[in-house]
């Protein structure tokens, strides 16, 4: 059994759209389809000309599912693919580009729940034009502590020179991003961000680390920097989680955080959020030209 799905002028053929991909909610691919669908304006302005890394669940969340880099070869050929050199490693992925709305609803019928952007765009794959700071809290810390740190993380952004722009990730945590002018590489980006993390948790050592190893963390919130390399990635806004309940990756204004949680909006609410709201992150270019970030070395 196929479905059709009509957008931008071509049809996407969507096999068994009746599987059932989250099992818990009982919502099939189709439901998934219509919700990138209703999603697709916002999420391609954020993805457009970035290198893409699918998570795919053929079987749904209840099976394993897996990460995907390389385009595969039955991808149809209108969907643009860019080469991205490795670093250490000889030759290069070929990664997804998600420029429109139809790559994006074909990939749905790949029953490809999240999509994981890199930080920088295919056009200079060196220079960053997002740098991100990734609060993962520990099981069982509050999450009025978890907002607190969100609104210091804020005011550590400005105080650098950045706009902080602040998403739910659908998962534990919230991002904190900030557009850059593209014009630092990526081991200048991380520095900075990693030395802004480090005064945070300096600050505020009982409850904030930059430990990479798990059992040195504790009850710590991890102030999580890595996603500033290159070839690494961060959840692209508005993309579900392969979580029960299809919660989905959410930008948010800080004044709304009190009302906020990680997982506040998914496939059962994101439509009615974006009828009622326009995208919080929609001036993102716009605050690109005016970004910077701290430099290595210098007071931020």
């Amino acid at each position: 059994m196929t479905a059709r799905v009509e957008v931008e002028g071509r049809r996407i053929e969507l096999s068994n759209p009746d599987k059932v991909l989250y099992p818990d909610d009982g919502y099939r691919k189709r439901d998934v389809a219509e919700y990138f669908r209703s999603v697709a304006a916002v999420l391609v302005a954020h993805a457009r000309g970035k290198p893409m890394t699918l998570r795919r669940f053929p079987d749904g969340i209840g099976s394993a599912g897996f990460f995907q880099k390389e385009a595969s070869n039955h991808f149809p050929d209108w969907v643009r693919v860019a080469a991205v050199p490795q670093r250490g490693a000889p030759g290069a992925v070929h990664h997804v580009v998600v420029d429109d709305a139809a790559t994006l609803l074909y990939l749905a019928g790949q029953a490809c729940l999240e999509f994981h952007i890199g930080l920088s765009t295919v056009d200079d794959l060196d220079l960053p034009v997002l740098a991100v700071l990734d609060l993962d809290p520990p099981d069982g810390v509050e999450l009025s502590e978890l907002r607190d740190v969100v609104r210091l993380g804020c005011e550590r952004f400005r105080d650098a020179g950045l706009s902080p722009h602040v998403q739910a990730t659908g998962g534990r945590g919230f991002h904190i991003a900030a557009p850059l002018r593209g014009d630092r590489g990526f081991d200048e980006v991380r520095a900075a961000i990693r030395e802004l993390a480090e005064a945070m948790a300096r600050d505020e050592p009982d409850r904030l680390t930059v430990e990479q190893r798990k059992d040195k963390r504790g009850d710590r919130i991890f102030l999580d920097t890595n996603r500033n390399a290159y070839g690494q990635t961060m959840i692209a806004p508005y993309s579900l989680r392969a979580r029960p309940g299809a919660p989905a990756a959410t930008p948010f204004d800080l004044d709304e955080l009190g009302r906020v949680t990680p997982q506040s909006y998914g496939l059962a609410n994101m439509a009615r959020r974006l009828a009622q709201k326009d995208d919080p992150w929609a001036d993102l270019e716009d605050a690109r030209s005016g970004s910077d970030f701290p430099h290595p070395g210098k007071p931020g």
